[in-house]
């Protein structure tokens, strides 16, 4: 059987592990840092995400590492109870609370996207490929249940020509009832560096400087590959 301070032996090992915290003295002192780092990038992550029109990859390791300190924390919660007064336990359960939000309101943001460009997800491979495995797994089993009510509720009711969920009509060109994030629309991002000159259309007319922790508004799609390339964060 594990002994009492092996669940704080492992918050240790975690907060550590991840440069957020000491143990659990820094407590008793008053520091309320734990995960410190990795809920500052998981604030960035989702500002990202709900700023960006499309669906940005899916953060494993990040996920992952948070949720393990959320369930680490939660464990502790009535070992740092008896060496902490009510004040000071209140504020460690608050940061708790603080993270989980920040946690579920990522994935949220995640599975609104998913429910809104579901068509324009499955089939498109790079976009796809940005989504985890449980995401996969909810955007096939929504396309189902959509699938299948369209029919019962609506498309069996039409005429053959009318009857397809992707396009108005038979002579449609192209898919145009599938719906796709707008590419171009305008975002608000701050430069993580200087990157200098940045040119934003194919023709060379348009460029801007990017400067470090400026703040610019500019159409997301030609600044999406500084996104990617963590060079920018979206506000």
């Amino acid at each position: 059987m594990e002994s009492g301070n092996g669940s704080v032996d492992r918050w240790e090992d975690a907060t550590t592990a991840t440069g957020s915290g000491t143990g659990l003295d820094d407590w008793t002192e008053g520091s309320f840092d734990v995960g410190s780092s990795d809920v500052e990038i998981l604030k960035r992550v989702w500002r990202n995400e709900k700023a960006a029109p499309d669906i940005l990859p899916y953060e494993a390791h990040l996920i992952e590492r948070v949720h393990e300190q959320i369930l680490l924390m939660e464990d502790n919660t009535a070992e740092i109870s008896k060496t902490v007064d009510d004040l000071m336990l209140s504020i460690y359960q608050m940061d708790i609370s603080r993270t989980t939000f920040l946690l579920k309101a990522y994935l949220r943001t995640r599975l609104g996207k998913i429910e809104k460009f579901v068509m324009h997800i499955i089939r498109t491979p790079e976009l796809w490929e940005r989504l985890s495995e449980q995401e996969q797994g909810y955007a096939q089993r929504y396309v189902d249940a959509l699938s299948k009510h369209m029919k019962n509720c609506v498309l069996d009711k039409l005429e053959t020509a009318y009857c397809s969920m992707v396009k108005q009509a038979e002579s449609s060109e192209g898919d145009d009832m599938i719906l796709e994030p707008d590419l171009d629309t305008y975002v608000f991002c701050r430069s993580k560096g200087a990157v200098g000159s940045f040119q934003l259309d194919e023709r060379g007319y348009e460029s801007v400087d990017l400067m470090l922790d400026d703040l610019y508004i500019l159409r997301y799609r030609p600044v999406q590959g500084l996104l990617a390339a963590d060079r920018i964060e979206l506000v």
